[in-house]
């Protein structure tokens, strides 16, 4: 028989992302309207430890759809991948009569909830990543928002590179994915996108693209380079050397996490986090929310984690053809 949910818990866990208060907004607001107590857990797992949990009200999170980052905070906890540490964080969840519990974060959060469900704590999880790298779903929450600002500080970047006749290199976020260079790259219209999936580190072939562009008579050349590649700062010493032109190289930082969400993270969250408390009140476990062919749909967090993603060959060609004149 499934276990009855009364009281549900919400943290959020790992790296922030735009649209994350959109989806506590969402868990706080659909566990109220099913008649469920909900409590916000503090600072992730590691709150969580601590006993920072508080008791939610639909006031406690009026005005947070448009903020950026996590009116939770956030927080990585180490220690939570060491069974008896995950243990103490189910008889903490028992004291305080938390029956299920929200995780919003990546795959590293969805690992600690499938422990906790391995306790007895139900758990669902809810993709909140700029990286969009969880194989499970075709979309992961703050993703949108982090590829329009760096597409907006891109553009000021490509002004006064032009201004100056410099070649620019602007490294972008996304761990070990490059689905944010990808699109920045697109949306940019960079004459070199460099990704770790496809990356071969051949500088040279680099250099004469750029020499051939100033043949051509470009004033400008602009790289997007994936932070799965790094070293933009020594890669842009070396192009200048070998190019005599100057280069220079931004590293866009965390500046892609931060900001107002976009219309689509907004709305992707509120869905995404009031279907994990759905998800929760018809006795589900070990469960991760996705979005996959225009449906929000389901998966098992183990299930999820095995999946493998791959950068759309398609796109990666069709960014070549379109940005090299």
């Amino acid at each position: 028989m499934a276990k009855e949910i009364n009281s549900i818990g919400v943290l959020t866990s790992g790296g922030d992302a735009p649209g994350m208060n959109a989806a506590i907004r969402a868990v706080v607001r659909q566990s109220i309207f099913r008649g469920k107590k909900v409590f916000g857990i503090r600072r992730g797992y590691a709150g969580l430890l601590a006993g920072e949990i508080s008791e939610m009200t639909s006031h406690d999170v009026s005005d947070t759809i448009g903020r950026g980052g996590t009116i939770l905070q956030t927080a990585r906890c180490l220690e939570f991948k060491r069974p008896e540490v995950v243990k103490e964080a189910a008889r903490i969840c028992e004291k305080k009569g938390i029956d299920g519990l929200v995780v919003i974060g990546g795959d590293g959060s969805f690992r600690g909830a499938t422990e906790l469900a391995k306790n007895e704590v139900n758990t669902i999880g809810v993709p909140g990543t700029i990286d969009l790298d969880i194989a499970c779903t075709e979309y992961t929450i703050g993703f949108d928002t982090a590829v329009n600002t760096a597409i907006d500080a891109i553009d000021k970047i490509r002004d006064t590179s032009t201004s100056h006749e410099r070649c620019s290199i602007v490294e972008v976020m996304g761990r070990g994915a490059g689905y944010i260079a990808l699109w920045c790259g697109i949306a940019n219209g960079a004459e070199d996108i460099l990704l770790p999936e496809r990356y071969d580190y051949d500088e040279q072939k680099i250099v004469d693209h750029i020499i051939e562009g100033r043949k051509k008579g470009k004033q400008h050349h602009l790289i997007i380079n994936a932070e799965g590649i790094g070293h933009s700062t020594s890669m842009a010493k070396r192009i200048e050397a070998a190019t005599g032109i100057e280069t220079r190289a931004t590293i866009l930082g965390y500046m892609q996490r931060g900001g107002s969400p976009t219309a689509k993270d907004r709305v992707y969250a509120s869905i995404m986090g009031a279907k994990a408390v759905d998800l929760l009140c018809e006795g589900k476990s070990n469960r991760v929310v996705g979005y996959r062919h225009g449906q929000y749909v389901d998966f098992d967090i183990i299930e999820a984690l095995n999946m493998e993603k791959c950068i759309d060959p398609y796109m990666v060609d069709t960014s070549i053809s379109l940005n090299n004149r």
